[in-house]
């Protein structure tokens, strides 16, 4: 499955003048002496490479161009940044060897020092800030798609300047020397620390500023992986990524890389898993839903992840617009018999939503006032539709458009026989042959129909799964929705010191966005998959990735 990259835990409260984030717990069973430290060099215990599926990246391989899942799991293997997320969410410190705060708005950023690029230049304060302005610098607006995430940075600009005009520096940021920088946020907000290992705060080389797309052919990052040569990245078929010697982390890999091959489809993928051909997968096909955990047993990974599914209906649909139509988005929500589909096509790996976020998430709630139009109400769904009908006739097929390569058929299917049987319309799925295609036309609003969205979440935070997506003029807000309300119920969220009240904002913004629908909840993921007979150590993360690094395999 591709999904939009967006990216378990809580979020713990950060009190005035606390170390946040001052490194590893010493419980943690890689923070041992020999793995932990920029001094350590980055030593595989295997020569072997993994092999794994993944597709390609809808854009050049830099970090705040990528908010999709195919360039997404590439981006994370070969840059690291101030954090990253252990299995089960938790933040903990890589390229920072500390970040401190007594307000949370002001932050002091000190890096560990020996981190390199792979080109040789040493990781430097400047380089995050540099990265930073660069992506929120409004003249870059149509490559940076994460520019949302530097938003509640002092000096932010990069919606709001006239059109080409450039805003190269953000006033919340300073450089105070090599190893040192500041962060100062237009308002207070406990929860931005925990956002810092999300690839949008990854560090640039000096060499992305002098060619910026030749960069993004052949990346020059500070991971754990590398792109050894350019000629490794087969363009619709594969990338081969080597082990970065100059690793500085402590997350030692174990194993010789990673080759990523590019399926056409999941089915392909899995025939290849059960042949031996390939190492990991992190998606299984729905038509072996119902037997894969006999045909892997214990190989077979089925398990919760920061996961949502929905459909969004463009805001310039005139049928969807108005009162009906927001009667129709009701209406398309109450016809889908949601239960029905996940039971039936999806074996237990799917459970429908009761809201616009994930049940791993800490605040998440089943209870929002509104979210009783996600159930299936057959009836009443009839009922809306001819009360819009009788405000302005429907006209033309409802169509659902998806990425034919991402296992994602059966369910459209699923999803327009119901409407059709429920509301007795025109309806039909609309297919595109791969992922970037389909991803191309809704970024540049060529696309016609309602379309599959998706989420992963970025970092473990409820309004990680609202602000990209809903907030005006965010980078992944694919349906261009725009609600004041629900913009300053997010803002005060964000600010909010006491991280309950942070949760109640943000159940607060989805009340609003029940009230106008501007997408349609399905359900919530397990990640699925599976893994070969050669390899040992697989685990995937509370975001249903494989932590590749861990892995190791038989020679």
């Amino acid at each position: 499955m591709q999904i939009n990259k967006k990216i378990l835990g809580g979020v713990a409260a950060l009190s005035a003048a606390s170390l946040v984030l001052a490194g590893c717990s010493s419980d943690d069973p890689e923070a041992t002496p020999e793995a932990t430290g920029s001094d350590t060099p980055a030593e595989s215990s295997s020569a072997a490479v993994i092999s794994t599926n993944g597709s390609e990246p809808q854009n050049p391989l830099i970090p705040v161009a990528t908010n999709e899942t195919g360039g997404g799991k590439i981006i994370d293997a070969i840059f690291a940044g101030l954090v990253y997320y252990d299995g089960d969410g938790a933040a903990h410190n890589e390229v920072a060897e500390s970040i401190e705060t007594e307000d949370s708005q002001t932050f002091t950023v000190t890096l560990e020092e020996g981190w390199t690029f792979t080109d040789g230049s040493p990781v430097l304060a400047h380089n995050f800030v540099d990265a930073w302005n660069w992506g929120a610098d409004p003249a870059n607006a149509g490559t940076a798609l994460n520019s949302y995430f530097f938003e509640q940075i002092e000096g932010f600009d990069g919606y709001n300047s006239e059109e080409g005009a450039s805003n190269p520096e953000m006033s919340g940021l300073e450089v105070i020397d090599d190893q040192t920088f500041t962060i100062t946020l237009a308002a207070p907000n406990s929860e931005f620390p925990l956002a810092l290992g999300y690839s949008a705060f990854y560090p640039l080389p000096d060499v992305f500023f002098e060619d910026p797309a030749a960069f993004g052919e052949n990346p020059v990052g500070n991971g754990i992986y590398m792109l050894e040569d350019p000629a490794d990245w087969q363009h619709d078929v594969q990338i081969e990524l080597a082990v970065n010697p100059d690793y500085a982390g402590e997350r030692t890999p174990q194993n010789g890389g990673l080759l990523i091959t590019f399926y056409a489809t999941q089915e392909a993928a899995y025939a290849d898993l059960l042949g031996g051909n390939v190492d990991v997968i992190d998606g299984i096909p729905a038509s072996a839903f119902a037997t894969f955990e006999s045909d892997l047993g214990a190989r077979a990974v089925n398990q919760p992840a920061a996961i949502f599914q929905s459909f969004t209906i463009p805001a310039n649909d005139e049928r969807f617009q108005g009162e009906a139509g927001l009667l129709r988005r009701q209406a398309l929500s109450m016809a889908i018999n949601r239960q029905e589909i996940t039971d039936v096509l999806y074996q237990g790996t799917r459970t429908p939503a009761s809201d616009f976020t994930s049940p791993v998430i800490d605040g998440w709630s089943d209870s929002i006032p509104g979210s009783e139009v996600l159930e299936y109400d057959p009836e009443g769904a009839a009922e809306k539709w001819a009360e819009a009908d009788a405000i302005e006739p429907w006209e033309g097929t409802f169509e659902l458009a998806y990425n034919a390569d991402g296992g994602h058929q059966e369910w459209v299917d699923a999803v327009i026989n119901s409407v059709k049987n429920t509301l007795g319309i025109d309806a039909a799925g609309l297919p595109f042959a791969t992922f970037a295609e389909f991803r191309t036309d809704i970024t540049n609003r060529d696309i016609e129909a309602a379309f599959r969205t998706g989420w992963q979440a970025d970092y473990p935070s409820l309004e990680n799964f609202l602000g990209p997506l809903y907030y005006t003029g965010a980078g992944a807000n694919d349906g261009d929705y725009s609600s004041e309300e629900f913009d300053t119920l997010i803002d005060e969220g964000k600010t909010a010191t006491d991280p309950a009240m942070a949760i109640e904002k943000f159940q607060e913004a989805q009340e609003v966005l029940f009230m106008d629908m501007p997408a349609i909840p399905l359900w919530y993921s397990n990640v699925t998959g599976g893994y070969g007979e050669s390899v040992e150590n697989v685990v995937f993360d509370w975001h249903s990735v494989p932590l590749f690094y861990e892995i190791t395999k038989s020679e």
